[in-house]
């Protein structure tokens, strides 16, 4: 037997070729949360703040990054015997979300260095849970099987937990805690049966894999393959707060610091979304006759009681500001399951769609909730009646938080929630789901009078007495958070003069291609 004829007889080789380039996002953000953690124990109290510092550096060298992987061609982690399996995709779909996700922690995290302090919250477990929160969240749009994409999903959940109750002694804080802990577990559990129930179907986790074999399943195994599907789906409806799922979302949103509860409304939504678009386009067109009907409903229903919910918030019940917020991105989020149910009916294409509300979305709710951060300094109950006269106090503010709310309404000159809005509505329509669309045009007509309701109380006169305590109370801004408000004002300013722009970027994702 000749040598030639021994080196082809060999197995081929296990040992799978790692790319470092293609995952230096997610290791970063990870590494950088382990020395934040250590450094801790070493660092004097008075010296602590410079954690937050180094949190911030960490992310922002993290989202540097992905420049260089702006082609989207890089794979890692790929099955030896089928290169195209593979577990980690750098493709512009992923780094498109790696980039609203790692810019919305940013973000979060220059918010976060004054909160810290304010509400003598434990430093180093702070930075590291949100850095490790951050990497689970960046891990996940890259995921390509269905076990890396469970284990993302729980890296980014678990550290929210302990975020929500970070107040120690506040009984707000830590009811919030538990139910958002017995509520997600509950649905990971269900979503855990239902990956075991399609790997026993397709005998495979990687999604092409698992979309190729569901294609053609012994008809014995049909119902096990559909009960899995539908399963494996609500642990990501939990995640985006689509109803009946949204419940714990109020209660969360209120507990949490407020720095927190930006950073679930956004990047927390991210998460789901992603997962989601993954597990059905990719991993589940087949069953799209199941999966397709079924986010139509859920899209329409959570629009509906999201709406319904911020149209209910009393401006002088306490916390009410922090309540509309939360209730609208439920609202949101109903919006954002538009294009993914169009999906099912009208091809990949619909996804930018998606995408492109999800861009907007991100840079107009952390501008609004960095607002809400810089006036809770001095009015702590977070009630919308607490911004009445802001444009007396603080111009930007009242300027930007204005814009906000006019871009979440979809109304000029928040010309990118408007282009949003249509971008969405339009994926209905050429889905044919006429039904939607209508609904979602009542819902929209819904938002704007509560969203017009708080714009409105921005620039009314302060009465005397609020007039007085505010000129008594008001403090100079703290840097990070104006830094926060800037920028997302100035993206969101941006985006409205070109929208164009957040489009290319959502249709250069492999799913608009």
């Amino acid at each position: 037997m000749t040598a030639l004829t021994v080196l082809a007889a060999e197995p081929p080789s296990l040992v799978q070729s790692v790319d470092w380039l293609a995952i230096a996002p997610v290791v970063i953000t990870a590494a950088v949360g382990l020395l934040v953690l250590v450094a801790d124990l070493f660092v004097p109290e008075h010296r602590k703040p410079v954690l937050g510092w180094i949190s911030v550096a960490g992310l922002a060298a993290a989202t540097a990054t992905l420049l260089p992987l702006r082609a989207g061609d890089r794979t890692t982690f790929c099955l030896t015997g089928d290169p195209a399996a593979c577990s980690y995709v750098a493709d512009h779909f992923a780094l498109v979300i790696q980039f609203l996700v790692l810019g919305g922690a940013l973000l979060t995290a220059l918010l976060s260095v004054t909160a810290v302090r304010d509400l003598r919250m434990p430093a180093g477990e702070y930075w590291f849970l949100l850095l490790s929160s951050a990497a689970g969240a960046a891990l996940l749009p890259a995921s390509r099987d269905l076990a890396t994409l469970i284990v993302a999903l729980e890296v980014a959940s678990l550290p929210a937990f302990a975020l929500v109750g970070m107040r120690r002694g506040d009984r707000l804080s830590s009811e919030a805690a538990l139910k958002f802990f017995l509520s997600s577990v509950t649905a990971t559990a269900v979503s855990l049966m239902g990956v075991s129930f399609v790997y026993a179907a397709t005998g495979s986790l990687h999604l092409t894999q698992v979309a190729d074999r569901l294609e053609d399943v012994p008809g014995q195994l049909d119902t096990l393959a559909m009960a899995g599907v539908a399963l494996t789906l609500v642990g990501f409806a939990f995640k985006t707060a689509a109803v009946p799922f949204h419940f714990w979302v109020p209660d969360t949103y209120v507990g949490a610091p407020l720095p927190i509860a930006g950073y679930l409304s956004v990047i927390g939504k991210a998460v789901g979304f992603t997962g989601l678009i993954l597990v059905t386009v990719i991993a589940f067109p087949a069953y799209s006759d199941i999966w397709g009907p079924a986010l139509a409903v859920l899209a329409a229903l959570t629009m509906t009681v999201g709406n319904a919910g911020a149209l209910r918030q009393s401006a002088d019940r306490p916390n009410s500001a922090v309540r509309l917020l939360a209730w609208s991105s439920v609202g949101q989020a109903g919006y954002l399951l538009v294009p993914i149910a169009a999906a099912a009916y009208s091809g990949r294409d619909q996804i930018g769609s998606t995408v492109a509300y999800a861009l907007m979305y991100a840079a107009v709710n952390l501008g609004a909730f960095a607002v809400a951060a810089l006036v809770a300094r001095t009015k702590p109950l977070h009630r919308i009646s607490d911004y009445r006269g802001l444009y007396a106090e603080r111009p930007l503010a009242a300027l930007s938080l204005a814009f906000f709310l006019l871009c979440l309404a979809g109304l000029p000159p928040g010309i990118i929630g408007l282009f949003a809005k249509v971008t969405v509505f339009r994926s209905a329509v050429d889905a044919g789901l006429g039904w939607l669309a209508v609904v979602m045009a009542v819902n929209v007509v819904i938002a704007l009078y509560y969203y017009l309701r708080w714009t409105a109380l921005l620039f009314r006169g302060p009465e005397g007495a609020e007039a007085a305590e505010g000129a008594r109370t008001r403090t100079k801004a703290p840097w990070p958070v104006t830094a926060a408000i800037v920028v997302t004002a100035i993206t969101a300013i941006v985006l409205s003069g070109a929208p164009q722009l957040v489009l290319r970027v959502a249709s250069g994702s492999l799913f608009a291609q």
